[in-house]
Parts: C-alpha cells; structure tokens; sequence
C-alpha cells in the first residue's frame, strides 16, 4: 500500500541525477519542483547552480516544465532566468497539473519524470500517473510547519521502503 509513495531513484541533489541514465530510460521530460529541490524555500530567484544545471538539462535534450504549488508571483519570479514552462498553484498531489506538463511538453507518462523533495506531493502526483519519480534531499532545514509535520511521515515512509526493496 505504500508502494504508490515510493520513488523510482532517490539523489541527494538534482545535479547527481544521472541524465545519460535517464535519456536511456526515453525520458524526454522533465516535471520539476522548486522549494527544496532546486532551492531554499527563502531564495526568491534561480540561482547559478540552478541556471547552470538547467541549461544543462536543455542541452541534453529534455523538455523542463516547472510544477509549484507556489503563487503565480513566486513562481514568475523564479523562472525569470530560466525561461522554462510553468504551471503555478498547481495543486500537487493532484493528478490534472501532471497531465498540463505532459501536454505542455508533449510527452507520455512513460517518457516523464518528477523531480521533487516531497514524498506527498512530487513523488505521489508523479506515481499515480506512472512517471518515473525522483526524490532528492531537502536543500534547506528551514521550512514552514506544515511540512515539517509531513517530513516525519516521508521517514516513516521512506524507512519502509528500505526494508522492502533493501536499498
């Protein structure tokens, strides 16, 4: 029953995952989060590491779309620098922001893959609609109540997942 929380991968940051391992896999697009996975929840911008690392990505070819949960304002003001596809307040866990980047992007389900820090939003909206899940570290310790609440879940989650798939 938890299955369905599981990742496909974990990393520690977005800039470890292995893109040549993912091209193998025919992902062609990427659904990417930002608080806490591309960065801190306080940085208002892109920074360089993540200007660089998406750059990157575009050079190898995949399709980026940027799925939030954040204000149309937030999330602008964010990609300014990067000039990616967007979906703000996108309600995640909820399948239908999914399905609009994979529109957006032209892509399957089987050609996509979720990159967040969230067991319950980024890695379980990206398994109910069968794209390949990443989950990456938290960059920052600071983060509102609420999720931190939701991050004593994601151990228990995650410490079961270890003991089933013995990674």
């Amino acid at each position: 029953m938890l299955e369905k929380f599981y990742p496909d991968l974990q990393a520690d940051r977005v800039q470890d995952i292995d893109l040549d391992f993912l091209a193998e896999k025919n992902i062609k697009g990427l659904i990417l989060d930002i608080d806490n996975t591309l960065v801190p929840e306080h940085v208002e911008e892109a920074d360089e590491n993540t200007i660089a690392w998406i750059d990157k990505v575009k050079k190898k070819g995949f399709k980026v779309c940027i799925v939030s949960n954040a204000s149309e304002k937030r999330v602008a003001r964010f990609n300014s620098k990067l000039n990616v596809d967007v979906i703000h307040r996108a309600s995640k866990p909820r399948s239908r922001s999914f399905v609009k980047a994979m529109e957006i992007m032209n892509t399957k389900a089987s050609e996509t893959a979720v990159i967040g820090d969230q067991i319950f939003t980024d890695i379980y909206g990206g398994n109910k609609v069968n794209m390949f899940t990443i989950l990456v570290t938290p960059i920052d310790k600071r983060e509102y109540f609420f999720v931190r609440l939701k991050r004593i879940a994601e151990k228990f989650v995650l410490a079961k997942m270890k003991t089933r798939k013995q990674i």
